[in-house]
């Protein structure tokens, strides 16, 4: 208590009881993508190259299985070099998110996605079982586990995408086997969503199974709530350049997050940048495909079109069956977790309790009026409850201090009906 000898007014700064938790980030993407040793890189501003240029005239490429932070296209064309034969995959959906509204990804790049040369320089035969090449490289799987192992310490990632294609990953149980991995990777961490591609080729017809394989291709692939499938493949320009979606649908993410929300779907979106599609999907078709969560883009009015908003974890998983729901609750359990920091040692008193009561309940308040949460009041979209009944003395006795919250996140309008009569009118 300052000591005041004169008379007259003083202002005093008093701490707030409440310590704000403020919202985390929620579109910005990783990306894991093939781009060559070998490939070309664009000269540095302001320089005069020899013939040949110089090594020194040239931005230097960035290397592989380091994290890049990427802000935008020009700052990826100075690390990872324009779109070429050595990164057009990688390099197209990166130009893709951020044509689409993304604004800020990290990338790491992969010197290969296939087995190298055996030493004599022979290729070495593909099979359907991952395995070290001949030369003693890893293999395509050993090198996205790398990278995602890369992601673990960058917090900010929210969406994670590993944009492939058959010719890059001939084998369908390496692609597989990559798909599982980035999947494992979102489950593991708890706060990022994978988008996955389906099948660049199908077989036969346009079966779940087909589109999202097993590694034995006879059944669909893992089911996971933390994961979404996108089909089919892209035409980019116009002249059956098919590229895998999930750049671009990472960008359709970030941009729906930005003017609504992460609480609202992102589908009904026009896909920015693409001119046709590999193939195209009837109603009837994706009857049989929604309700097994795989998302198809279909051409709407002339428009490619994201019509679907489904986890793969499909109807069996009723909590988490559409994408906003598992993405809004990552985004409140990473933003409670970090703004509640400052409870950690604090004395565990009806005091701290009441505090992160008081916390909790305004965040989410905040959350409600946004749109994200179902009900006409705060009481009817959410609770928070941390007293007594919740830290009983053998929880204090651990250190622990628990506080239960429930909320009611808003579902998407999936299926709009009318009902549609017609009545005769008296004579």
């Amino acid at each position: 208590m300052p000591q005041y000898l004169s008379p007259g007014v003083y202002v005093e700064e008093v701490a707030s009881a409440i310590q704000a938790i403020a919202g985390v980030g929620t579109s910005t993407a990783g990306f894991i993508g093939l781009v060559a040793d070998t490939a070309t890189m664009p000269l540095r501003p302001g320089v005069t190259p020899a013939n040949p240029p110089a090594p020194t005239d040239l931005y230097p490429l960035a290397p592989a299985n380091v994290p890049q932070l990427v802000t935008t296209w020009s700052e990826f064309k100075s690390k990872f070099g324009d779109v070429q034969d050595g990164n057009r995959v990688l390099g197209n959906a990166v130009y893709g998110f951020f044509n689409n509204g993304g604004t800020r990804c990290w990338v790491t790049r992969v010197a290969d996605l296939n087995d190298a040369t055996s030493d004599s320089g022979t290729p070495v035969p593909a099979t359907d079982t991952p395995a070290p090449s001949a030369s003693g490289t890893a293999s395509p799987v050993d090198a996205v586990q790398k990278a995602l192992e890369g992601f673990e310490a960058i917090d900010e990632i929210a969406i994670v995408a590993v944009p492939m294609m058959t010719g890059s990953v001939p084998e369908r149980s390496r692609r597989v086997a990559i798909r599982e991995m980035v999947l494992s990777h979102c489950e593991r961490m708890q706060d990022r969503f994978a988008i996955l591609d389906g099948e660049e080729t199908v077989a036969g017809n346009l079966t779940p199974a087909n589109i999202y394989p097993s590694a034995t291709g006879d059944a669909l692939g893992s089911r996971s709530t933390y994961g979404a499938v996108y089909f089919p493949y892209i035409d980019i320009s116009g002249n059956q350049d098919y590229m895998p979606p999930s750049g671009h649908i990472a960008g359709i993410y970030a941009r729906v997050d930005a003017s609504r929300g992460v609480h609202k779907a992102p589908a009904n979106e026009t896909i920015r940048g693409v001119l046709g599609l590999k193939y195209r999907v009837s109603r009837i078709q994706q009857d049989g495909l929604n309700p097994q969560g795989i998302n198809i883009v279909r051409e709407l009015d002339g428009s490619p079109t994201v019509w679907g908003a489904r986890t793969i974890g499909g109807d069996a998983n009723t909590e988490f069956k559409y994408i906003n729901v598992r993405r809004t609750f990552n985004f409140l359990r990473e933003s409670i977790d970090e703004g509640t920091q400052w409870a950690v040692f604090e004395p565990n008193t009806p005091a701290l309790w009441q505090q992160i009561t008081r916390n909790l309940t305004a965040f989410l308040t905040n959350i409600w009026r946004s749109g994200a949460l179902f009900g006409n009041t705060p009481e009817e979209a959410f609770y928070v409850k941390c007293d007594a009944e919740t830290n009983p003395p053998e929880v204090r006795e651990l250190g622990q201090v628990v506080t239960e919250i429930g909320v009611a996140i808003v579902r998407p309008a999936e299926f709009v009906i009318f009902r549609v009569s017609q009545f005769t009118a008296p004579s």
